[in-house]
């Protein structure tokens, strides 16, 4: 036998929820989170129906429209949390659906990795999962791929249910303060050179944020520490983290010719989850890690994307126009899951959008129904502009700026503290040099 599963009940009942349908085939995401032994699954959802396809298209699977699902659902998952594979409800054979399983688990784990900014580690798991249903016998089959071997073969995989799987899975938070400048290409109107460019400037603050120190409740944990040595057994805990970061002086040392740059400054909040089953201080500092370089590539991707879609719509580029330009990041928005535990996903706002196209992504992106007032908006709060904030003419200027509550730096030195909160501004400039 190979991997096991331990699923939440919730799966359970979803799952069975779209057999009853008899809309075949449907397809979607398993979301949870992998360890060394055993992989932890507490979420499914659907594929979103794609508009474009007519009824002629029968049970056409569109692998890039469910790779796509998968990029944006993982998007929307802090640390410790992960896009674990694909089901499909099919009542076709078992045998005859394994290949468009393959296919499917494979374009969406490339298209995952395309997005992410660091390197794996030899303890990364890199076997995806694929499950089968069969609406009417009901018969369920659970196998996995290597996704880092193309010429993988399918392994039987044992699938179990559990209540209360994430019960006691415990937390890890810091607030980081973030100042990062990226030159620009000659070609600033670009849009796909300015995100190239773009990508490997996050990479090399990417390398910083993974070279930092990791501070646990103010202590700075050896590797191999269990991380709830000491604690009650499956006793839920939340732990306060400080990244202490230190500037690649190699980096400030270049010289280099470009058309202007790009500076993304602020405070932001980062959460990981960590699973029960002994966890390592290593993990819960490398998953720490990864949201924070992650939910800043988000924002800045988020926000590229849409001046993009403005450009198109306005059939033209003004940003040459102006000498500064400054444009808001989305605040991050934390939502609960609806299970026994502290597990949240979350969305990122936009400050002209409302809280009801939070909720809307919510259902369409991960099938959950939500109501405005469970969101958690009060770990990032947008800042009004100021005077002194806007640049001579003819700069155009926008400000938003994201607040860390001040519980969460509970445990962490008051002059860092004080650091953060009066440099918890977050923009992103576009400037002429």
């Amino acid at each position: 036998m190979g991997r096991g599963y331990i699923v939440e009940d919730a799966v359970e009942t979803y799952l069975s929820k779209l057999c009853e349908q008899r809309a075949c085939p449907v397809t979607g995401l398993l979301i949870g989170q992998s360890s060394a032994q055993r992989d932890f699954v507490i979420m499914a959802t659907r594929t979103p129906k794609r508009e474009e396809l007519t009824a002629a298209s029968g049970n056409f699977l569109d692998k890039d429209w469910v790779a796509e699902h998968a990029r944006q659902v993982s998007r929307m998952l802090p640390a410790g949390l992960s896009v674990l594979g694909v089901f499909i409800i099919a009542d076709t054979d078992a045998k005859d659906t394994l290949m468009t399983l393959q296919q499917l688990v494979f374009a969406v784990e490339n298209l995952i990795s395309s997005e992410c900014l660091w390197k794996t580690t030899a303890d990364d798991i890199t076997d995806c999962v694929t499950l089968q249903i069969n609406p009417k016998t009901k018969k369920t089959v659970c196998r996995t791929f290597d996704i880092k071997d193309p010429k993988s073969m399918a392994k039987p995989a044992d699938w179990k249910y559990q209540s209360g799987v994430c019960s006691s899975w415990s937390t890890v938070s810091c607030c980081l303060n973030v100042d990062m400048l990226v030159p620009l290409p000659d070609n600033k109107t670009s849009t796909v050179s300015m995100t190239n460019h773009l990508k490997e400037g996050l990479k090399s603050w990417a390398h910083q944020i993974e070279s930092g120190v990791c501070l646990i409740d103010g202590k700075k944990l050896p590797e191999d520490t269990e991380l709830t040595a000491g604690q009650r057994r499956n006793a839920r805990q939340a732990y306060t983290a400080q990244l202490l970061v230190t500037p690649d002086k190699k980096l400030t040392d270049v010289v280099q010719q470009c058309e202007g740059s790009m500076s993304v400054r602020g405070a932001i909040h980062s959460t990981a989850y960590i699973h029960s089953n002994k966890p390592k201080a290593r993990l819960a500092e490398k998953l720490l890690k990864r949201d924070v370089v992650s939910t800043v590539a988000i924002r800045v991707k988020m926000l590229l994307e849409e001046l993009q879609i403005s450009e198109e719509e306005s059939g033209s580029s003004s940003r040459h126009k102006t000498q500064t330009e400054q444009l808001c990041l989305p605040c991050r928005i934390y939502c609960p899951v609806k299970v026994s535990g502290p597990v949240c996903v979350c969305d990122y706002h936009f400050s002209d959008e409302g809280l009801s196209e939070v909720t809307e992504r919510l259902k369409e992106m991960l099938d959950i129904d939500v109501a405005e007032e469970d969101l958690d908006t009060a770990q990032e709060t947008p800042a009004e502009i100021t005077e002194r904030d806007v640049v001579a003419e003819p700069a155009v200027e926008t400000l938003t700026e994201l607040k860390p509550k001040r519980n969460h730096f509970l445990g962490i030195a008051i002059a860092t503290a004080v650091a953060l909160l009066a440099t918890a501004a977050s923009m992103l400039y576009l400037s002429d040099v």
